[in-house]
């Protein structure tokens, strides 16, 4: 119980410290991006890159905003590591996709690239093609932020509570705040099935 009502209590803080301004930010960008009919690319490795594939289906049915995930295609992805290496995988994505001004960069990222100690190079060098191409990114980190909190034009870090929650409360947050835009009056395009179901 005690390890229950610590992971708990460390949700909670989270909630009560997220950057409201942040995210109204990025509200802005993505209502921009939907009105002048720009694509947004989410990108994220390991238990970020399963919640890009599940936000990809939200940003598209509930928004209509046009989405992609670069790892939800396996044999493209494979075949760019195999042939180019890692490091590049996504920037050669955003460059085949013909990434521009309209468009769209979201991360989700617990580190959110680090430059230093060589981490998560894929995602800065990503963050770097798109300022090049003058595209907009919105980041969703955890607390250090990273290279993502550097450049990003909108970044919601998810709060410190303790050494042994920094993944986890990042990545379920990551969660909470994707749901929370794609539920956004300013954002939403129509109604998901229980909540049509509950207000006929």
């Amino acid at each position: 119980m005690e390890f229950i009502d610590f992971y708990l209590d460390g949700v909670i803080k989270v909630v009560n410290q997220l950057n409201i301004n942040e995210i109204e930010k990025a509200v802005r960008i993505l209502k921009e991006l939907k009105n002048t009919k720009g694509r947004l690319f989410i990108l994220g490795v390991g238990g970020s890159a399963a919640n890009a594939s599940h936000a990809v289906n939200d940003f598209r049915k509930i928004n209509g905003i046009e989405t992609y995930a670069p790892t939800d295609n396996v044999s493209e992805l494979s075949a760019r590591i195999n042939d180019e290496g890692w490091d590049g995988v996504f920037k050669s994505y955003l460059e085949t996709s013909n990434l521009n001004e309209k468009d769209c960069v979201l991360v989700f990222s617990v580190g959110g690239g680090d430059k230093e100690n060589n981490i998560s190079v894929n995602i800065i060098k990503a963050l770097e093609f798109a300022k090049s191409r003058n595209t907009k990114s919105v980041g969703i980190v955890g607390y250090k932020g990273g290279y993502t909190a550097e450049v990003a034009d909108a970044c919601i870090k998810i709060p410190y509570i303790s050494d042994d929650t920094i993944t986890p409360l990042t990545e379920s947050f990551q969660a909470v705040v994707w749901h929370l835009l794609v539920s956004h009056p300013e954002l939403k395009a129509c109604k998901t099935k229980w909540e049509e179901v509950v207000t006929r």
